[in-house]
């Protein structure tokens, strides 16, 4: 039988694939009831004034929007009025445990997909108007009340000039009304308008869906950090040229045949993936200990209390490699059980573990990678 998943609404995960996942919206009443200690406005306006946290304050007023982003200072928001406004506060699971239990909590989908969790805090009125979204996304109602219209429209024509992507028709085919615990999944591109009813916040579970573009210009910034091409271009054979601003055949078959040296196979893009995957965002740094134990010390905490990934670290393992922070570890075919389980878990449990393995999770500790309890 088929694991049931109470964030599903009791709905097992063969069938949240075949049925809705990249097909169609799913609305599930009461699917994370207890999200642990709220994130209140004043939380989210201290991230939102750091500059290592991404954030916006989006307003509509007299038929005009206005988008501002982070940092935002604590005065100009103690200034916003009483309604119509938003404020998005993005990866906040980087810096709160328990949102970041909330996000973890979607392993029936690879982490390898999941981004992040953003939360957004809107008064009456608070919107961030009729749109799509390029990417799967689950939104989860936190306190207050959310008003929510979805629409299958094929037509995603933009308002012109608009500092966000506002849809300039929008016809509404389902309206629910979302509160505390409610959550609706939406499939990519499936145009959507939220409006707060009361305040509340909306946790917005995200998943990475980066452009053909972007892996494929990633793809040739991976290759050239790694590619060696001996030579240089040469042409003893050069005959006299009538037209010497002319860019020859010769020189351009040369050149040709150098470029067409440059291969990769199904070995190659896993190991791009691997490091591409788990690169951290350019704002996102790690602390190192602030007394640092030393790899005795270390080992004894291991043993004890076991080992917790930072919010911010990503571990993601293939056949043949294992993945952390963008960097490809090297691991002794031994601990390979260990890696794959503190990816799969993101902690590892108490124990003694291989020489090996304690002195490579030791520099992760240094780096702050990771964390023994």
């Amino acid at each position: 039988m088929n694991k049931a998943i109470d964030i599903l609404g009791g709905m097992d995960a063969e069938t949240f694939l075949r049925d809705y996942w990249q097909k169609a919206p799913l609305l599930i009443r009461q699917a994370i009831p207890d999200v642990g200690q709220p994130v209140d406005f004043a939380w989210l306006s201290e991230l939102a004034s750091r500059d290592d946290v991404e954030s916006r304050l989006i307003e509509y007023r007299q038929d005009r929007w206005k988008v501002e982003h982070g940092p935002l200072s604590a005065r100009r928001l103690a200034k916003l009025p009483d309604s119509d406004w938003t404020i998005l506060v993005q990866s906040v699971n980087h810096h709160l445990p328990h949102i970041a239990d909330i996000l973890w909590r979607f392993d029936f989908l690879p982490y390898a997909r999941l981004d992040d969790l953003m939360i957004s805090y809107a008064p009456p009125g608070g919107t961030v108007g009729p749109h799509f979204d390029s990417y799967d996304v689950f939104l989860l109602q936190v306190g207050g009340r959310k008003r929510w219209q979805i629409s299958g429209q094929e037509d995603v024509s933009l308002v012109d000039g608009a500092p966000l992507k506002i849809l300039q028709r929008f016809d509404a085919d389902q309206t629910w009304e979302l509160g505390h615990g409610d959550m609706l999944y939406l499939p990519p591109k499936y145009a959507h308008y939220g409006v707060a009813l009361e305040p509340g916040m909306t946790y917005s579970i995200g998943f990475r869906a980066p452009t053909r573009q972007e892996m494929v210009t990633q793809f040739l910034v991976y290759l050239q950090d790694r590619l060696c091409c001996d030579g240089m271009y040469a042409d003893p054979n050069l005959a006299p040229i009538a037209e010497p601003g002319r860019i020859g055949a010769d020189m351009v078959e040369q050149v040709s045949a150098m470029l067409q040296a440059i291969q990769w196979d199904r070995d190659t893009v896993t190991d791009f993936l691997g490091h591409y995957l788990t690169e951290p965002k350019a704002h996102v740094f790690y602390d190192a200990p602030e007394e640092e134990l030393d790899e005795d010390e270390f080992a004894q905490a291991l043993a004890e209390n076991g080992l917790r990934l930072d919010l911010k670290s990503q571990i993601l393992f293939t056949e043949s490699g294992v993945y952390a922070n963008g960097e490809r570890l090297e691991i002794t075919e031994s601990d390979r059980p260990h890696w794959q389980a503190l990816a799969n878990r993101r902690r590892l449990a108490a124990g003694v573990y291989p020489d090996t393995l304690t002195e490579a999770l030791y520099d992760g500790y240094l780096h702050g990678f990771w964390h023994v309890h």
